[in-house]
């Protein structure tokens, strides 16, 4: 509808001799909903926005426009308010066409036709398989996964991807950590590094690994290794070279594998549990059996992006914006981790995507320049990379805020919080603000039964519904659709009113939060349309006699169920029937 209406406007504006056609240039038409049934069902502020390019009051302008509107038998009325407002309403036939559009199709309304759309590669979570996922990536996972339901509703082709950075120094410390606590767990007493992986989950996977292979480290080597006076970096990256001096490269890469394949299946498990599924697992030692970073270097040597420089060998960003160069082999002949990322987004590009979507922490804002210098340098348009950053989580336990750092082992587990919440309440307050706002989740309100806990609120509203339908069969009526299609022009009250005009803007939610990777307008929209059926129900007898007074309310009030059932499925939430 509302883009019926924008198409209205322009063809309206256009066709008034007031506007020359070159201040029409750029011009954004919004079309948004209206708040109360009596300013109509939608409202422009068009005539605020163009009075100034054409010189006129704004309460003028959208009395011209909208008296040379050419009203489609769909438009009843426009309305002109202060200051310039034009509000829109919409005649009750289209909004019977709305109910028996969602009684039709039922889970499918507000999907939208999948041929024109893009095919995109969602990357979300990727955490380092270093340790359990902590509350912070819990809000990635849910707010990665509904988009990636709302952006299928809206028609789109997408494939979801969690790569796993299992090379480098990172597993390395790790396996060391694990390994430290093998021979402590044989009554050797090493104290860890601080810059090693500590908490109990350490000791958990020492204890799960085979005592041979943990206790094969010459712990004598560790603990003569002078190491005074090295900064913790230096520290231990001595201490794992030691280590794999003292029980063999081979030997240390084999238990490195081991802890890294312990932890990946916690994540795994930790991602399913929540309702997360991925289509692709990448693995970042897959490029480097597939020897990616090699042919990387190859592609880039036959153009002008590289230089050699102290021995290492650099890619100039500069020359696709960046604010300096970055090396992709160190002096000693190791890849970085931004040569091993040229050579990930690469692949997904050459897999055939049109749009790559990454959702990272805001703390990695410095690096999308660089990534899509990247992209640029291997010959691909890096506007097809588009990267969402997520704010941080805090969470609280009375007046105490829970630090979490995954080395230190002082962190809250995702599989904790979810455990305590509920599923449903944690998948819903991740997603309940904008991403680009820090989110304070509330333990309390979480588990609260009642209307202050949105969640809640909103499933009690479907329950509602089904308890209604329930209690019209146990009185001996039957439900006639075809009835209550007959009978849509009886639905005329405040509370009905309001329903259908939120049903009728269902599908332009769904099309405006996917188009702006908003989750939140669709858990807020949920939350709409549950408080509005709520004041319904609590001034509406629904089970009376009168068939055809009774039928289209229920049919009402299954549209209103069709749709919560949907959007809660598209965020990750059951719609239970009884509560």
């Amino acid at each position: 509808m509302k883009d019926k209406l924008k198409k209205l406007l322009q063809k309206t504006i256009a066709s008034e001799k007031i506007v020359v056609g070159s201040r029409l240039k750029n011009l954004e038409i919004e079309i948004s909903r209206s708040i109360k049934p009596d300013h109509g069902d939608f409202s422009s502020n068009i005539a605020l926005k163009l009075s100034k390019r054409v010189g006129l009051n704004p309460f003028q302008l959208a009395t011209s426009i909208s008296s040379s509107i050419d009203k489609p038998s769909w438009l009843k009325k426009t309305e002109v308010v202060q200051p310039g407002f034009i509000n829109f309403f919409i005649g009750s036939e289209v909004k019977a066409d709305v109910l028996i559009s969602i009684i039709d199709k039922q889970g499918g309304f507000g999907s939208q036709d999948p041929g024109s759309k893009e095919s995109i590669l969602l990357e979300f979570v990727s955490s380092n398989p270093t340790g359990p996922l902590h509350v912070g990536h819990g809000r990635h996972a849910a707010f990665g996964d509904s988009l990636a339901n709302l952006l299928k509703k809206a028609g789109h082709l997408v494939e979801t991807e969690y790569y796993i950075n299992d090379a480098g120094r990172q597993t390395d410390i790790l396996a060391l950590s694990v390994l430290i606590e093998g021979v402590n767990l044989s009554g050797s007493k090493i104290t860890p590094p601080k810059a090693c992986y500590q908490g109990r989950y350490i000791k958990d996977i020492a204890k799960s690994i085979n005592k041979k292979q943990l206790v094969s480290i010459n712990n004598l080597s560790l603990t003569k290794t002078d190491t005074k006076n090295l900064d913790e970096d230096e520290e231990i990256d001595v201490l794992v070279s030691t280590a794999k001096d003292s029980m063999g490269g081979d030997a240390f890469e084999k238990v490195s594998e081991l802890v890294c394949q312990h932890v990946l299946q916690t994540i795994k498990k930790d991602l399913s549990d929540f309702g997360v599924e991925y289509d692709h697992w990448f693995s970042e030692k897959s490029m480097i059996k597939a020897s990616t970073i090699n042919k990387v270097v190859k592609h880039l040597e036959g153009t002008d992006s590289l230089v050699k420089k102290d021995g290492a060998t650099w890619l100039k960003t500069t020359n696709y914006g960046d604010d300096k160069d970055r090396v992709i082999i160190r002096e000693d002949g190791r890849s970085t981790y931004f040569a091993s990322d040229i050579g990930y987004h690469a692949d997904k590009k050459a897999r055939g995507f049109d749009r790559l979507i990454n959702i990272l922490g805001s703390d990695h804002h410095g690096y999308i320049t660089r990534l899509k210098a990247g992209l640029a340098s291997m010959e691909y348009e890096p506007g097809d990379l588009e990267v969402i950053l997520m704010q941080f989580v805090a969470l609280f336990r009375g007046k105490e805020k829970i630090q979490m750092s995954t080395r230190s082992g002082n962190f809250v587990p995702m599989r904790d919080l979810y455990e305590e919440v509920g599923i449903d309440a944690a998948r819903f307050f991740y997603v309940s603000r904008s991403n680009e706002q820090h989110l304070d989740f509330d333990l309390a309100l979480a588990t609260q039964q009642n209307n202050q806990n949105p969640v809640y609120y909103i499933q009690y509203a479907n329950a509602r519904i089904c308890s209604v339908i329930q209690e019209i069969k146990n009185k001996g009526f039957k439900n006639n659709p075809a009835l209550g299609k007959k009978n849509l022009g009886s639905l005329n009250n405040k509370h009905e009113l309001e329903l259908i005009s939120l049903l009728q803007n269902y599908p332009d939610v769904i099309s405006q939060a996917a188009e702006k990777r908003s989750v939140h307008q669709l858990s807020n929209y949920l939350k709409d349309l549950a408080q509005v059926f709520h004041s319904y129900y609590g001034v509406q007898k629904f089970v009376v006699s009168d068939d055809e007074i009774r039928n289209p309310m229920i049919l009402l009030l299954q549209c209103v169920s069709i749709v919560i059932v949907d959007g809660l499925k598209i965020l990750g939430v059951s719609a239970p029937k009884k509560m």
